[in-house]
């Protein structure tokens, strides 16, 4: 059975093959895993609409070099991610294929970057250990099947780790590690915080004081070269925006340039205005669940761990690095759980050659498996109330669909999930618990992204609601929305306008009044409740429930006769942005 066991017990068949095939082997196990399900879905909110319709922008605007989001300029995010999604795009024409494709593949890279790491530092064994950890962390392949741009920066920051690690420890390898600080520039032009390969120069240097044998012929005088090929990569793109920018001169252009170079990095990092949590948020809230059953396997290692730190200085390098950028951002007050996941690969590696010849301590084979055992009582227990018609859950499906079967679907698959986690433990008990582990989980994987993707379609898209308020409607009628959502805009097969993301609420009416008045075909998407005072809600069309929220469609008859004119005029229209559907 393929499970990250220990190294003594990794099946023979597999290890009889040569380095360069059993890579392939994993990866292609990988990429069944990973790759399941593209195609099945359309992109879900938070964030995914958002980048796919900028990259589907990008594609009908022919304009790559500054993303917007629907026809507005979009300063939050680097436009990295949002290029990869659109030359996937532009390949094969299909938006439900092209913006899962970035992840999934970077996900690919990184798996690959680990397990050659740990051949080269120990072994083919070592290696594959290392890749199945990190495949069997929960965080790791929730951010493979996802739109988001963590899954990618955390591979270019695996290549840069990857780069040093090679050089200092199997090197001297100056192109690996001129290469490590050409991923760093990319990872910064993805997301911002590429640069934190950097925080690995603090234990170098501290094991270089140690030892000064080490790092006699690595760490000389051209490695200070290695920021100007950083700053060189950053600059390809940073040179060529700042001076299209200047070169425009709006208003709205120096915001972006301004936007997306100190608001969106320092400012956002020193005082964050979202996802504000506790200094111990990562360590109390995320790194036990997201990152299990890694920082149990450490606590149950600890004394090998210990010994190899002392013997091994490449392990202390990669868990002190780990150490740091967990460090780095708790002291941020803005805080995700998806922010350390780039150094989810390197804690999996440090821990791979411990896993490979000590046996953890006994509690945790026992631990394993009691959680086993109570994820599986618990999923076929709420398959089974989801079935009973369970009040609290017929309220919480209620917030997405007013269809009862979706909740009987949800928990016959919620069922079918807890059975195949009580199988596992029944069949394999005589196993390792942790190879029970990872052949449920990757049976969990394979379920969700085929099984659960059928169901979760028509509960994560507005598109039901949008068909809603296109029946009636001419084929050139318009529609506005007030409160602004980007999954709206993605799924909408008539023209949208939107009022400006970065307008309030107030100024969105008001723009959307004086918008509404310029022609008899042109229709409002608000929420149900909203307060308005250039509109009433009597007579408007009910569309129906989508993302926990009710929706109604205003037509001209709702548009009050008077309503105080907008301070500044803004209107953003996207011609058939849904187009991609059909």
């Amino acid at each position: 059975m393929l499970a990250p066991a220990y190294l003594r017990h990794f099946p023979d068949s597999l290890l009889s093959l040569s380095q360069r095939r059993l890579l392939l082997f994993l990866l292609t196990f990988a990429a069944l895993i990973i790759l399941t399900g593209i195609g099945l879905r359309s992109p879900w909110p938070a964030d995914e609409p958002r980048f796919a319709e900028i990259a589907r922008e990008m594609v009908v605007s022919g304009d790559w070099l500054i993303p917007t989001r629907g026809g507005e300029l979009y300063p939050d995010k680097p436009p990295v991610f949002m290029w990869s999604i659109a030359l996937f795009y532009w390949l094969t024409g299909n938006l439900k294929v092209a913006f899962l494709l970035p992840s999934a593949l970077s996900a690919l890279l990184t798996l690959g970057l680990v397990y050659d790491l740990g051949a080269r530092l120990w072994n083919k064994r070592t290696g594959a250990i290392a890749l199945l950890l990190l495949m069997l962390a929960p965080q790791f392949l929730a951010q493979a099947q996802k739109a988001q741009i963590d899954a990618m920066v955390t591979a270019w920051i695996t290549v840069a780790s990857y780069g040093l690690i090679r050089h200092f420890f199997i090197g001297p390898a100056w192109g690996w590690y001129f290469a490590a600080w050409a991923f760093m520039g990319l990872g910064i032009i993805t997301k911002g915080v590429g640069f934190l390969p950097i925080l690995m120069f603090l234990p170098l240097w501290v094991v270089h004081l140690r030892d000064q044998n080490l790092f006699r012929t690595s760490l000389t005088w051209p490695c200070a070269l290695g920021p100007v090929v950083m700053l060189a990569v950053v600059g390809a793109w940073l040179i060529p925006m700042v001076l299209h920018v200047n070169g425009l001169g709006t208003d709205e252009a120096l915001a972006y340039r301004d936007n997306i170079l100190f608001k969106q990095t320092g400012e956002r990092y020193a005082d964050s205005w979202g996802h504000l949590q506790p200094w111990h948020y990562f360590l109390t809230s995320v790194i036990p669940a997201l990152w299990f059953p890694l920082p149990l396997l450490l606590l149950a290692l600890l004394r090998p761990v210990a010994d190899t730190l002392r013997h091994r200085p490449v392990v202390l390098v990669q868990l002190v690095w780990v150490a740091l950028v967990i460090v780095f951002f708790s002291a941020s007050p803005g805080k995700r759980g998806v922010y350390l996941l780039p150094a989810l690969p390197m804690l999996a590696l440090a821990l791979a050659p411990v896993v490979g010849t000590q046996k953890p301590a006994r509690w945790f084979q026992v631990l394993l498996t009691g959680l086993h055992v109570a994820v599986a009582v618990g999923l076929v227990t709420l398959g089974l109330l989801a079935w009973a018609d369970h009040p609290s859950l017929v309220r919480k499906v209620s917030d997405y669909s007013t269809d009862p079967a979706r909740l009987h679907d949800a928990g016959t698959l919620v069922l079918i999930l807890g059975l195949t986690w009580l199988a596992t433990v029944v069949g394999f008990w005589r196993s390792r618990p942790l190879g029970r582990l990872f052949l449920a989980m990757m049976l969990t994987w394979l379920l969700f992204s085929t099984w659960g993707y059928r169901i979760l379609e028509p509960l994560r898209t507005p598109r039901n609601i949008l068909a809603a308020a296109e029946q009636g409607l001419p084929p050139n009628a318009q529609l506005g929305m007030i409160d602004f959502r980007e999954q709206f805009i993605l799924f909408s097969k008539l023209d949208f306008v939107h009022f400006s993301f970065f307008s309030s609420l107030q100024e969105e009416e008001r723009n959307a009044w004086r918008w509404m008045g310029e022609d008899q075909q042109r229709y409002l998407l608000v929420e149900k409740g909203l307060p308005l005072s250039c509109f009433t809600t009597e007579g408007a069309k009910d569309l129906g429930v989508a993302h926990r929220e009710r929706w109604l469609l205003l037509r001209p008859a709702q548009r009050q006769d008077r309503c105080t004119p907008p301070a500044q005029v803004r209107q953003f229209r996207t011609q058939t942005p849904g187009q991609w559907l059909d």
